[in-house]
Parts: structure tokens; C-alpha cells; sequence
């Protein structure tokens, strides 16, 4: 996911989405675990996804923390 369509979804989205990812990337590390994926590359996309929208939600909260 870009950076730009993260800044599109609202606050409420982007925590749902940290949810979404996190389960994604635990259920790509397990399966990595198990028997190794076709692209593993995956798990370090799906991990800076991760990031970005921690990232992004922490930025609002600091901003709404500053009004």
C-alpha cells in the first residue's frame, strides 16, 4: 500500500487496516515457517505496510494531541 492512499483512509479505516495486515503478515510468517513461500519477499513488503500505517495512525494522534 502507498503512502498516498494511506493519507486518504480515515483514522477508524487505518486502525482496522493495522488489524488486517498484522493477521496477514503472522499468517505469511507461519506458513513461511512451515514450508518456505514462493516469494518471500512478501513478508517484507507486508511488514513495512505494517510500519507505513503505524506510522500514518501515530501522526494523527500526535496532531490531535497538539490542537
Amino acid at each position: 500500500m502507498k503512502q498516498a492512499d494511506i493519507k486518504l483512509l480515515s483514522t477508524s479505516d487505518l486502525a482496522e487496516k493495522v488489524k488486517e495486515e498484522k493477521g496477514a503478515l503472522a499468517k505469511l510468517k507461519l506458513n513461511h515457517a512451515v514450508s518456505p513461500i514462493e516469494n518471500p519477499a512478501k513478508i517484507t513488503d507486508s511488514r513495512k505496510t505494517v510500519a507505513r500505517l503505524n506510522t500514518e495512525l501515530r501522526k494523527r494522534v500526535i496532531a490531535e494531541a497538539k490542537k
